[in-house]
């Protein structure tokens, strides 16, 4: 049995490089990956990193996973874009979470000497990127999934930016 004490200690994290967007703030900033159609933005991943991006190129979609650096503490409730009523932070997407990590599927153009141009990114400029992963439709993608409380706003999902929730 694993031990909770020792569990709760402390995790550290090393940015593995830096995610470069438009978005300077949060103010109108595109809340998930697919409203960020046809945005641009690169990722600049540090020296000691770049032989990890071997390959890479042969994925169309990649998955970054970062850290939302201008997140100020968290809420275990919070009213989620697309409705005014509290859900459990582990049952929305929102920024101000126990441990602030952010994921995004974006489109991958190319590499050239460790900077990845990608597509559709919905990140805030300078933000630290923590990791990269392929995205594999055939791992990733469950059609028959259920949505939860977002089941009722399916045809609103696509269209959502950033509003006060995000400061």
């Amino acid at each position: 049995m694993v031990n909770s004490r020792k569990m709760k200690e402390s995790i550290i994290f090393k940015p593995i490089g830096i995610i470069h967007s438009p978005f300077i703030t949060v103010e109108n900033m595109p809340i998930q990956s697919r409203s960020a159609e046809g945005i641009d933005g690169s990722v600049e991943i540090f020296d000691e990193y770049q032989a990890g991006l071997q390959d890479l190129d042969g994925f169309s979609h990649i998955i970054l996973i970062y850290y939302f650096h201008k997140s100020n503490g968290f809420k275990l409730k919070a009213s989620p874009f697309l409705e005014d009523v509290e859900h459990g932070v582990f049952a929305i997407r929102a920024p101000r979470r126990p441990n602030p990590i952010g994921i995004s599927i974006v489109k991958l153009k190319s590499i050239d000497n460790g900077i990845l141009s990608v597509e559709n990114i919905d990140i805030l400029d300078g933000t630290p990127l923590l990791d990269i992963k392929p995205y594999v439709p055939s791992f990733d993608s469950y059609p028959e999934a259920v949505t939860g409380w977002l089941t009722p706003h399916s045809e609103k999902v696509k269209s959502g930016v950033s509003d006060e929730r995000f400061k």
